[in-house]
């Protein structure tokens, strides 16, 4: 770690560029050309293709990029900002980029079917992602993780896995799986960020370096020291994670408002509102 000879493909990864270019090609030819082998396709909106567009770039750049090298390597606030990217703001772009005719077959599958309604349980969800994701910061857990490929590979594999079910409550593709209300999922957000700032309290307030593979680097920018730099990185994920989960509270809410809206034209923002349940909402864009 922390060699002297880096390779080009060490900084940009010819893998995840081809992983995120063929992803890309198959959702254009799936919500395209191909459309017509999908039973009740519909158009898919251009705010929903850009959504997951999106998410395959930022999968690149958290994955492919320098960003990816010095993470692992370097920087902990660069591996801190990797981490946000991954499970804080690509999953969601990617669920409210997915037609729900596409997904709908795939999750109705024997064996599928119930391991998602399991797993995709708002209380096991939420609890999932959360106590993996601490798990990984607790420094023995991450010293051993880093020093292991294989081992790192699969963590981050479930990872991946839980941040999704953990959005998919909240940005449900299928509106019959969409079984929460907007005020419970507003509760879920917020549940989500109390039970992620005990990891980001333990970087951001510790006052020495806790993780082995960052202690014998050069940290490319003299200025930063170890410490400054671990800390830097609980302050990244914990800003993240307030902007990411208030956009998806505000989403939420004006979705609902919306809804009620077209129920009652006369109803005002500046009007007393109070939140109904509503089976029916089916997710937009993440970013609207």
């Amino acid at each position: 770690m922390g060699g002297n000879t880096v390779s080009i493909f060490q900084l940009w990864s010819p893998a995840v560029l081809v992983t995120a270019i063929a992803a890309g090609w198959l959702y254009t030819k799936i919500t395209g050309s191909w459309s017509e082998k999908f039973r009740d396709a519909e158009p898919v909106p251009v705010n929903m293709k850009r959504n997951f567009y999106l998410g395959l770039i930022l999968f690149f750049v958290s994955e492919g990029t320098p960003l990816g090298y010095l993470g692992h390597n370097y920087m902990f606030s660069a591996h801190m900002t990797q981490m946000s990217l991954n499970y804080l703001i690509i999953p969601p772009l990617i669920l409210t980029g997915l037609p729900a005719w596409v997904i709908r077959p795939i999750i109705e599958m024997k064996g599928i079917r119930g391991c998602m309604k399991l797993f995709t349980h708002p209380i096991v969800a939420v609890l999932l992602f959360n106590l993996f994701f601490s798990f990984y910061h607790i420094p023995f857990i991450m010293n051993t993780l880093m020093a292991n490929d294989l081992l790192l590979f699969l963590y981050h594999t479930l990872l991946v896995v839980t941040s999704f079910t953990m959005w998919f409550p909240v940005f449900c593709p299928v509106p019959e799986w969409d079984r929460i209300t907007s005020l419970q999922k507003i509760a879920f957000v917020a549940v989500n960020g109390v039970l992620l700032t005990p990891a980001c309290a333990l970087i951001i307030f510790a006052q020495t370096p806790l993780y082995e593979m960052y202690l014998n680097v050069i940290v490319p920018f003299p200025y930063l020291s170890l410490l400054d730099d671990q800390q830097l990185g609980g302050v990244i994920m914990k800003i993240m994670q307030e902007i990411t989960y208030g956009i998806a509270i505000g989403i939420i809410f004006f979705k609902w408002f919306r809804t009620e809206r077209s129920k009652n034209p006369d109803l005002q923002m500046d009007a007393p509102m109070e939140p109904q349940e509503n089976n029916s909402l089916q997710p937009s864009a993440f970013l609207k």
